[in-house]
């Protein structure tokens, strides 16, 4: 198995295209066509990692935080950053690392923490807007069929909770084929008319190459007619944080130990307690105090994310019960979701997690 069939799998979940303008997720060092041996799991890439990998004979490491993250000019060994860069090149190990693209995607990192909570009726607090797009295209009726399965198969189609949605308007085309053209109907020269069907569908943008590979391969035209039209929708299953609701309302001493003992948080942060019950829970892992005011238009009763700044807390004001839950410790369950979008796919594939404690933050 190749190194680039699991990073394949990993990004069916979770795109690239859905990272951060500021991220740089992806394949960080390493030969993606190089066979697998395995991968080991973690959060950060330190030296130790890498030296965990060798010991381990795998050869490939995913993490969530990308080890490159901002632009490097030279590599010397001046940091733990270029010494793993080294140490991994030196060993043959790829690096791989899916971060914003899994914060943003569904039952990505975020879907994970509610689930850990038991939180239920979750949806994505800020969805992304403006990444959607409909594709309309014209089809011979007796092809219908095929093309609209075609497209709707490659990852066109899905509204909210359905999916293998379209629809679809007959009518007629009219066209000449002209000298050199190897026409599916009509006759060269002559301009023929055929019973046709108009489908629409809508998209992901990122979709856009996979769905119009797909359509393309099963059009019968040599010259397919197609419009893609950016929209403004949101697509609600792609977005920064959840909110979801737990089964019963906690007093909010109750729910902080909750979050304390699920995250095993050496010092839990939090803002004044308001005196109401703790229902709806909206969250974020890692830096997520810019989903604040989201927090507050879904009326959640609580905002948790890993970190906070001390100025963010005034925000609070008594409205909502904001906990800082530390970045690590709200990621820390990142490992899981890799293993098991791995093992589905691949289930003889060697995946470990790492023993390797790399959260650079302690408690007294």
């Amino acid at each position: 198995m190749k190194i680039s069939e699991i990073i394949s799998v990993i990004e069916e979940v979770a795109p690239l295209p859905l990272q951060e303008s500021y991220d740089n997720a992806g394949l960080q060092v390493g030969n993606k066509n190089n066979e697998a041996t395995g991968a080991l799991l973690c959060i950060d890439v330190t030296e130790d990692i890498i030296d965990e990998a060798i010991e381990n004979g795998l050869n490939l490491v995913i993490s969530h935080h990308p080890l490159i993250f901002k632009s490097i000019k030279s590599i010397t060994g001046k940091n733990y950053i270029e010494r793993a860069i080294i140490k991994a090149i030196k060993n043959d190990i790829a690096i791989y690392s899916a971060h914003t693209n899994l914060d943003n995607a569904f039952g990505g990192v975020n879907f994970k923490i509610a689930e850990k909570l038991g939180l239920s009726d979750v949806k994505v607090l800020s969805p992304i807007s403006g990444r959607m797009l409909k594709l309309t295209v014209f089809v011979p009726t007796e092809s219908a069929d095929e093309v609209r399965n075609s497209v709707l198969n490659s990852g066109a189609g899905e509204i909210g909770s359905y999916d293998m949605c379209s629809y679809n308007m007959e009518g007629y085309g009219t066209f000449r084929a002209k000298e050199g053209a190897n026409p599916y109907c009509g006759e060269i020269g002559s301009i023929h008319k055929e019973k046709e069907v108009r489908i629409e569908v809508i998209l992901p943008d990122y979709n856009k190459n996979k769905v119009l590979k797909s359509m393309l391969q099963s059009h019968p035209y040599e010259e397919p007619a197609y419009d893609i039209i950016p929209l403004a929708n949101s697509n609600n299953y792609a977005g920064s944080g959840v909110v979801g609701e737990l089964i019963a309302p906690m007093n909010e001493e109750d729910f902080l130990t909750m979050v304390k003992n699920v995250f095993h948080v050496g010092a839990l942060k939090y803002s004044s307690l308001t005196g109401k019950k703790i229902k709806r829970v909206a969250l974020c892992g890692g830096s997520g105090a810019f989903l604040f005011d989201e927090a507050l238009r879904v009326k959640a009763d609580a905002f948790i994310t890993g970190e906070v700044g001390y100025h963010n807390y005034f925000m609070a004001d008594g409205q909502i019960l904001m906990v800082e839950a530390g970045h690590y410790e709200t990621e820390q369950y990142t490992k899981d979701i890799f293993c098991d979008i791995i093992t589905k796919k691949f289930p003889n594939f060697a995946v470990q997690y790492t023993n390797v404690e790399t959260n650079p933050i302690n408690y007294l």
